[in-house]
């Protein structure tokens, strides 16, 4: 199969440390097969045996009990330990690997990947698909050769012994094997539909609870709960499904492991009644078949762990199997004398085909430019700001900074130079000082602090409980929305890039938040080529150049007052808003 053969490219390197698992595996399974042998023995040649007097038999049991003893608690213990051990420090490690390249393959997919994909979806196949493929490394490459081998000392243990009992114990041995390839066969597909209507209800449940003000707002209880009852049922009805297939196969695949061994004791006793089979060897007989089936039992639950492994790894390899959208040339140069120059020439994009939302936008901005893009909603304006930093790649057209093509460049060494302070900042659940530290991971404690200050955020943060080190929880919400943007805007000041973009940063704020962040923002753009996408255009009369977009397209371009004295669509924008 496909996915375990990519699978195995994580496993190699571990085959040292697997097979040394199943090396001692094999005496961890071997010992009891000893007891059987012991049993017989006992019975054969101490308790029936006529030459010895009674003294001489407890001798001989208490010396092989002593020895017995020995082996079982002095050398299994340490066998015992050293294979679980091994077996899920070597699970734990191909699992790390996995995730690692995940992520690694995550961060590499584009925004349009993440729009088209709940969050909660992802997450379940990272943690919950990864963590179910452990399974088969511990069980498929493991354990299910460790009970072949049991199996196979055993029937040539048995086979010493008396071979016509051996044939009739394995008789139904093939039985089991077609049980085993028909039940399973389908299992595989109603386990994947299993794990797909699961990632389904963790994504919705997910998205849910980031949305819990929303739902609480709104009064949205008692529909969000039929609509939370539909994925649950969704998945309730391929989990019975699943189990309900799995139960007729242990149902089948029991049926026949309890009957072999019936048929045994029934042959054994007939042979012990007509031909002198010793009764040591009937019991040593039946005690085997008991080693024999329940091996044979637990590749039975081993094929079931095995089908959801292998369902699990198809759901993470369909993962990785993401293409990128963003991707650098064969010969991508880094950005590494960046000057800000940036140019849009005849730029058109769609984020689904057929239905542009750029069409034919050309405009210069020359370095330590500060330029606003306004217009109505909906009109394009954070589509240009993403295509900047190549969140995007154009459709048609091309985006030059510094004279070249922005996907001639490096995109990590190109969004290096880039910082942007967006409406709704992500703030991750941690410190404030890990928060401004994102900007620029290197820098020293000191750094964070002038960066704080120059975003007019160190008088609010000392203020915190903890100062620097206050913990702001999930997505910031112990802070104000004015506190979070001037966390923000000192992570760009400690990055210090040379293209600054605010999409919308003040537009949601109060009058004493959004002066604030105005003073920050212009300190943090001097010197720096700026765009900026502002729902209040009072706030960007000062910009060295205006453009306004209007359905995609470039209207008209030029300075607040060249722009108010063509009485265009920036006046008719601007008259709006001063009436209201």
């Amino acid at each position: 199969m496909e996915s375990i053969k990519r699978y195995m490219e994580f496993v190699k390197p571990y085959w040292k440390a697997i097979t040394l698992t199943v090396i001692i595996g094999m005496f961890k399974f071997g010992i009891p097969l000893m007891i059987p042998l012991i049993l017989k023995y006992v019975i054969d040649d101490i308790i029936g045996a006529e030459g010895l007097s009674t003294s001489e038999q407890l001798n001989t049991l208490y010396w092989l009990i002593g020895i017995v003893l020995v082996v079982f608690v002095v050398f299994r213990p340490p066998i015992e330990y050293y294979r679980q051990y091994l077996a899920q420090w070597t699970g734990n490690k191909i699992l790390y690997d996995i995730r690692e390249n995940l992520f690694v393959h995550l961060q590499k997919l584009s925004l349009k990947f993440y729009s088209n994909r709940k969050s909660g979806e992802i997450i379940s196949r990272v943690i919950h698909d990864v963590e179910q493929t452990k399974n088969f490394i511990i069980t498929g490459m493991m354990n299910i050769w460790l009970d072949v081998f049991t199996i196979i000392v055993a029937i040539v243990i048995m086979m010493t012994m008396d071979v016509w009992l051996t044939l009739i114990a394995i008789s139904l041995l093939p039985l089991y094997g077609f049980a085993i390839k028909y039940f399973f066969s389908r299992l595989r597909n109603l386990t994947r539909r299993r794990s797909q209507a699961l990632a389904e209800v963790q994504g919705h449940l997910h998205e849910r609870l980031q949305g819990m003000n929303v739902i609480r707002s709104f009064a949205l209880e008692d529909y969000e709960q039929k609509e939370f009852d539909r994925q649950n049922e969704n998945f309730l009805s391929k989990a019975i499904d699943h189990t309900r297939w799995n139960a007729k196969t242990f149902a089948v695949v029991n049926t026949i492991t309890d009957i072999a061994p019936i048929m045994v004791i029934g042959a054994a006793g007939v042979l012990v009644i007509q031909t002198g089979l010793t009764v040591g060897t009937m019991v040593a007989f039946v005690a085997y078949m008991d080693r024999l089936y329940n091996p044979l039992r637990r590749l039975v639950n081993s094929s079931t762990t095995l089908t959801q492994s292998i369902a699990s790894m198809d759901r993470v390899f369909e993962l990785v199997d993401e293409k990128y959208d963003i991707t650098d040339k064969k010969n991508a140069a880094p950005y590494s004398y960046p000057q800000g120059e940036v140019i849009f020439d005849n730029v058109g994009f769609s984020y689904i085909e057929g239905e542009p939302v750029l069409k034919e936008v050309s405009f210069r901005v020359e370095r330590g430019e500060t330029v606003a893009i306004v217009g109505m909603s909906g009109g394009g304006k954070s589509t240009i700001m993403s295509l900047i930093p190549r969140f995007y790649d154009v459709t048609e057209g091309r985006i030059l900074i510094d004279g070249k093509d922005v996907r001639d460049y490096q995109v990590r060494s190109l969004r290096d130079r880039i910082a942007m302070v967006l409406q709704d900042n992500i703030i991750f659940s941690d410190s404030v000082m890990f928060n401004i530290r994102m900007g620029r991971p290197t820098a020293s404690d000191e750094e964070v602090y002038a960066a704080a200050k120059a975003a007019n955020a160190d008088e609010f943060i000392r203020g915190l409980p903890e100062g620097y080190e206050t913990n702001i929880g999930e997505r910031g919400v112990k802070l104000s929305g004015g506190q979070k943007q001037r966390v923000a805007i000192a992570r760009v000041f400690l990055k210090s890039p040379e293209i600054l973009v605010f999409d919308e940063a003040t537009s949601s704020l109060d009058l004493e938040s959004e002066s604030l962040i105005q003073q920050s923002l212009f300190r943090l753009a001097e010197d720096r080529t700026t765009f900026i996408v502002a729902h209040r255009l009072s706030t960007i009369t000062h910009a060295d150049k205006i453009i306004v977009i209007d359905h995609g397209r470039l209207a008209e371009a030029g300075t607040h007052d060249e722009l108010m004295k063509r009485q265009g669509a920036y006046y008719n924008l601007f008259q709006v808003q001063q009436l209201t």
